[in-house]
């Protein structure tokens, strides 16, 4: 392949590689091979001068666009004058394109790919005949009609005046009037909401509380720390019976689980007694009851009387059963409208009852909003736990100090708090969650461990 460039070609041909250039005064040792056979054709012919060659052929057309070799001068050199001014005008006082720009343009021979589905616009027969038709009867499309709307009347954008301006206008905070609203009056409210620029009118539930019950309540008088005495006796009193209603209660559970006192421990007799309870019947007895409860079946018609009169009915008979039924239900219906029209008689009774009806209803009202009042203050039942108060801060007799300097605390503040949340339905009674190990621990006895024992 190297043989087919002729020496024309060879020397026009200007390689971009210093590796493809002849070094001046080296001179190549032809190898003689064989070459009569096929075989040694792809052994011994070397085309790595061939490729070398077309790769640079290739650098070539993609950097500038072809051979440098066919390039002119003026494509490849610029004169430099000295002024930028000057060497950037070109063509009649036009200015010339940055070198910089020149180079990253493509000068490439080879074309980009085209993108088919980039020139193609969905819906573009349909789109084009209705341009047409709009073209033809005087239509103006509707997007140039919204532009020429918004061109005639242009939006104007109030500038807000700054709220550090010193001149400003003073007002009062706490008025329900705020000068920010003065924009939004006269506007449409549903617009307004839609748009955020006016908040939405809260449910005046939102704004109940859920307990009437005081953040920060008062402690009895006697547990200041200088009380007087009945005060003091009367705090004693209330702790007092709430520890005796704990005890009451330890003590009925644990009456409830104990072990039953010799007395009451069942016998021989008693439990063989009870293991034999209805199995010793009198066997004639027996037969006596099971022959009557048999007569009686057969007599009325039971169970033992249908087996045995298990015929079908005759049509006879059904018409007749028929013309009963019907005889039942209009004595029924004449019954109920003889009743009707002797409640016309009766109309004074039947308001008397109505009004003692509606006094009722009006009674059970009034104790259900009277509940309800004497509950509003009780903490509910929000959780599977129910509320208990917390431990009455008491100090005994002999703990009071004189002063304020010598009173030592009581309880936690921060349990005081939260059980203050409980009683006021913020949140759900809680109790400390146990801490439950997932896997068992393991014990390894280290070699260590085992050198010192």
């Amino acid at each position: 392949m190297a043989a087919a460039l002729g020496p024309d070609q060879a020397s026009a041909f200007l390689p971009l590689r210093a590796a493809l250039r002849p070094r001046p005064g080296q001179q190549q040792r032809r190898r003689r091979l064989n070459k009569n056979k096929k075989k040694s054709w792809s052994k011994h012919s070397d085309i790595a001068e061939v490729e070398e060659f077309l790769e640079d052929v290739r650098l070539q057309e993609r950097a500038v666009g072809g051979l440098v070799s066919e390039k002119p001068d003026e494509n490849l050199f610029f004169v430099d004058t000295g002024d930028e001014v000057k060497d950037l005008l070109h063509n009649k006082g036009k200015l010339k394109p940055l070198r910089i720009d020149l180079i990253l343009q493509s000068d490439s021979k080879v074309p980009a790919p085209k993108d088919i589905l980039a020139h193609q616009i969905p819906n573009g027969r349909k789109l084009r005949r209705k341009a047409e038709r709009e073209k033809r009867l005087g239509i103006i499309p509707r997007k140039e009609r919204l532009l020429n709307a918004r061109l005639l009347n242009p939006v104007v954008k109030t500038k807000l005046v700054p709220n550090n301006h010193p001149a400003r206008d003073f007002y009062n905070l706490w008025s329900t009037a705020s000068p920010l609203d003065k924009e939004l009056e006269g506007k449409d409210p549903w617009f307004l909401e839609q748009t955020k620029k006016k908040r939405l009118k809260r449910p005046h539930k939102l704004n109940e509380k859920p307990s009437q019950v005081a953040a920060i309540e008062v402690i009895a008088p006697g547990g200041s720390y200088n009380p007087t005495f009945e005060s003091h006796q009367a705090l004693l009193l209330e702790a007092h019976e709430v520890v005796v209603k704990r005890l009451r209660i330890e003590e009925k559970i644990n009456r409830q689980v104990a072990y039953p006192s010799a007395e009451q421990l069942p016998t021989k007799e008693s439990v063989l007694g009870e293991l034999c309870q209805g199995l010793l019947v009198d066997s004639e007895d027996e037969e006596r009851e099971g022959l009557a409860k048999a007569d009686g079946e057969v007599a009325e018609g039971g169970p033992i009387w249908n087996a045995i009169c298990r015929n079908k009915k005759t049509e006879r008979e059904r018409k007749r059963e028929k013309v009963i039924r019907r005889q039942e239900q209009r004595l029924k219906e004449q019954k109920e409208a003889r009743r009707k029209q002797q409640d016309l008689f009766r109309l004074r009774s039947i308001k008397g009852e109505v009004k003692q009806f509606e006094l009722k209803l009006a009674k059970r009202k009034a104790k259900r909003v009277e509940k309800r009042k004497a509950e509003a203050n009780k903490p509910r039942r929000l959780g599977r736990l129910r509320y208990e108060d917390p431990d009455l801060e008491v100090k005994l007799s002999d703990e009071l100090a004189g002063t304020l300097r010598a009173l030592k605390p009581e309880g936690s503040i921060l349990t005081d708090r939260f059980k203050s949340l409980q009683k006021r339905n913020l949140i759900e009674p809680r109790i400390r969650a146990k801490f439950k190990r997932k896997h068992k621990l393991k014990y390894v006895e280290k070699r260590a461990f085992r050198e010192v024992t």
